[in-house]
């Protein structure tokens, strides 16, 4: 069950990367439209370096498995979505991530780089923080790479550590406090389906609620940060159903 914990942990991704952006001030097709989309643009931009980061600590503990792939795609929808060129927009970015995800020497480099470039946005440093601190959880607690990884991008953006631990504290304790479902029964309410759905119906159902619930990253934009952890909450639980029926139906 550990693992799809990075579903929920992805879902604050929306929430916390596109609430400001450097050279834009609303997140919107309008803002973007003269956008030149290229694998050199991306990769030089706050979001695209962001992202290489992201691939860094998904990868650390060795793998990314099937449900990350799924919920790192939905990632890619909604960022893509506002560039002139979505599908080439994406592309790129897989491609920017799958690139990174297995390269830890420039860490510190990619790190400073952004860094650098947010120095005089404390607002978007805590967001980018935040959400790299989030998926660190993916597992139920940070393993001793992730942490190392965490350590070297706070030193980079020069992180305030009592911010960096509250943040670090939030989600911990938000994380414990989401309890499982009592049944089996309570996990086919929950997702919508009934026992004798096979479980094509029962993946469809899931991903549906999971689109439905992972924050928007338009919608998102200026909410408060008790919207991003309902959210986040409310994925966890339709993932924990959804590996309850899992199991239930081998």
């Amino acid at each position: 069950m550990g693992n799809i914990l990075l579903l929920a942990v992805i879902g604050g991704f929306f929430y916390w990367i596109f609430k400001s952006y450097s050279k834009y001030t609303t997140y919107s097709q309008e803002a973007f439209k003269n956008f030149a989309v290229s694998k050199e643009s991306l990769q030089k931009s706050d979001l695209g370096l962001f992202v290489s980061l992201v691939a860094k600590v998904a990868k650390a503990d060795g793998k990314v498995d099937a449900l990350e792939a799924e919920l790192i795609g939905i990632m890619f929808d909604d960022i893509s979505s506002i560039f002139p060129e979505p599908q080439k927009t994406k592309d790129i970015l897989k491609e920017i991530f799958n690139e990174q995800k297995d390269r830890f020497d420039n860490l510190a480099e990619v790190a400073q780089t952004l860094g650098h470039a947010i120095k005089r946005e404390r607002t978007k440093q805590h967001q980018f923080m935040g959400f790299l601190i989030q998926l660190a959880f993916v597992d139920g607690e940070v393993s001793k790479s992730e942490e190392e990884i965490l350590s070297v991008i706070a030193e980079a953006f020069e992180f305030d550590p009592n911010a960096y631990h509250a943040i670090f504290d939030q989600f911990e304790k938000m994380m414990h406090n989401i309890k499982p479902k009592a049944s089996v029964g309570d996990a086919y309410k929950l997702l919508g389906v009934k026992e004798s759905d096979d479980m094509d119906v029962v993946k469809k159902a899931y991903r549906k609620l999971i689109r439905e619930y992972h924050p928007d990253i338009i919608k998102s934009q200026g909410k408060d940060d008790a919207y991003m952890q309902e959210a986040t909450a409310k994925t966890q639980e339709i993932n924990q159903a959804y590996e309850m029926i899992k199991s239930h139906k081998k």
